[in-house]
C-alpha cells in the first residue's frame, strides 16, 4: 500500500477532476502490475495495472489507495475490470466520498466474490487526496496559501521591488509546490508588479503546467504581460466581476484566456468564497495561492486557507516594506485567524513552514 501511494502522489496537480490514485498488484509475494492515474483522470489507476499484470492479476491481490469507481463515465466501472480480470482479494486505503462511488465499488468488488479489505493506510490516504476530498464535501478545492518574506514579514519594498527575498533552494521548493497543483493563483497586482509566468520550472517536471488564475475583478491584466502571451499554450483563468466592459473581456476570450464571473462585494472586491466555489465547479481540486498581501488577507479572513506555507530569509526590510498579508481591520487580539505548525525546515539559507488552521 505504500507502494500504491508513493504511485497516487505522481498524479497530484495531475489527474484533475479525479482525485489521484496509485494501485499495485500482487501474485505469489511478487509485484506483477502497477499504474497510477494518468494526466487529465484517465486511464485510471486499476486499468492500468491490471493492462501491466496481464494473465498474471488472476487470484492475485490488488492494493488500491481509494476505493474503485462503480459508476459508468467516459471509462467502464474500475470494479468490474478487476472483476473480468480475476482479482481474489482486494485492498483499498479509503473509500471513495464521491456519491457515484460512496461504497458502490467495495459492494461491486464483494458482489463478485473478490475479498475487500478496507483501511490500511487510510489516514495516509486521505491527506493525499484532501484536495479531492474538500471538493466532494465543500465544493470548493484545497488552498495552499504560499509566502515568501523577509524575517520582518515583508515580501518586497517599498518601491515594489521583490526579486529575490529568498535563495534557489526555497524557489526551487515552490516550483515542486506547483507540479503538486492544479493551478497557481495570484491577485491582479501582483501579475501587474511581476509579469510571472506561473509555469513549472527549476529543475522539476510536470506532465500537465498548472492552470494559471489571476484574481481581476476588472480585468486590469495586460494584454502584453507573459501570462496573456501564453495563456494559448498555458490556460489563463481570470476570476473578475460583473459589468467588465464586454470589448475587454472579447479580447481576452479571443486569446485563449478562461472568464469566470464571480460576484463582488463592498468596495467591488471579489467575493473569495464563490471564487472557490466556481473553480470547485470546474473541477480543481488543489489551488495553490502566491499572493500578494490584498488577496492573502482576503483569503485568511474568510477562512478559505487550509494550509500556509511560509518561506522566511534572513534579510530585514523593515517597516517601509509591503507586508505579506494586507490589513484585516482586526480589532480583538483573541479572535484573529490563529494557525499551528506542523513542519519547519531550512532550505538554504532559508526557513519553510507548514501550518494549519488551529481547530
Amino acid at each position: 500500500m505504500a507502494r500504491a501511494l508513493a504511485l497516487a502522489a505522481r498524479a497530484l496537480g495531475n489527474s484533475w477532476p479525479n482525485p489521484a490514485v496509485g494501485c499495485v498488484i500482487v501474485r505469489d509475494g511478487a509485484v506483477v502490475g502497477e499504474g497510477w492515474t494518468a494526466p487529465g483522470g484517465r486511464p485510471h489507476a486499476e486499468t492500468q495495472a491490471l493492462d501491466a499484470a496481464g494473465a498474471k492479476a488472476s487470484g492475485a491481490t490488488a492494493y488500491v489507495s481509494l476505493e474503485p469507481c462503480a459508476h459508468h463515465g467516459l471509462t467502464p466501472p474500475c470494479a468490474d475490470a478487476m472483476e473480468r480480470a480475476g482479482i481474489a482479494r482486494c485492498v483499498i486505503a479509503t473509500g471513495d466520498p464521491d456519491p457515484r462511488v460512496a461504497g458502490r465499488g467495495i459492494a461491486r468488488l464483494r458482489d463478485a466474490g473478490i475479498a475487500v479489505e478496507v483501511g490500511l493506510m487510510a489516514d495516509e490516504a486521505s491527506a493525499l487526496n484532501e484536495g479531492f476530498f474538500t471538493r466532494i464535501a465543500r465544493g470548493r478545492p484545497w488552498l495552499t496559501l504560499k509566502l515568501a518574506s523577509s524575517l520582518d514579514g515583508r515580501i518586497a519594498l517599498g518601491s515594489g521591488v521583490s526579486r529575490w527575498i529568498t535563495g534557489p533552494e526555497a524557489r526551487g521548493f515552490v516550483h515542486g509546490l506547483r507540479a503538486r497543483h492544479d493551478a497557481v493563483m495570484i491577485g491582479a497586482g501582483t501579475a501587474r508588479a511581476d509579469d510571472p509566468t506561473l509555469d513549472v520550472r527549476e529543475g522539476h517536471q510536470t506532465p500537465r503546467q498548472p492552470v494559471r488564475i489571476v484574481a481581476d475583478s476588472t480585468l486590469s491584466l495586460p494584454l502584453t504581460g507573459r501570462l496573456a502571451a501564453t495563456a494559448r499554450h498555458q490556460p489563463l483563468w481570470l476570476l473578475h466581476g460583473p459589468g467588465v466592459a464586454r470589448d475587454r473581456a472579447q479580447v481576452f476570450g479571443d486569446i485563449g484566456v478562461e472568464l469566470l464571473g464571480v460576484p463582488t462585494g463592498e468596495g467591488g472586491v471579489l467575493d473569495l468564497v464563490a471564487a472557490m466555489g466556481a473553480l470547485g465547479a470546474r473541477g480543481l481540486t488543489r489551488v495553490l495561492c502566491e499572493g500578494g498581501g490584498q488577496l492573502a488577507a482576503g483569503l485568511i479572513r474568510s477562512g478559505l486557507v487550509d494550509e500556509l506555507i511560509l518561506m522566511t530569509s534572513g534579510k530585514v526590510i523593515g517597516g517601509d516594506g509591503i507586508p505579506a498579508v494586507a490589513a484585516m481591520g482586526a480589532t480583538d487580539l483573541g479572535a484573529v485567524p490563529r494557525f499551528v505548525p506542523i513542519e519547519h525546515r531550512q532550505l538554504g539559507p532559508d526557513l519553510m513552514s507548514r501550518w494549519r488552521p488551529a481547530t
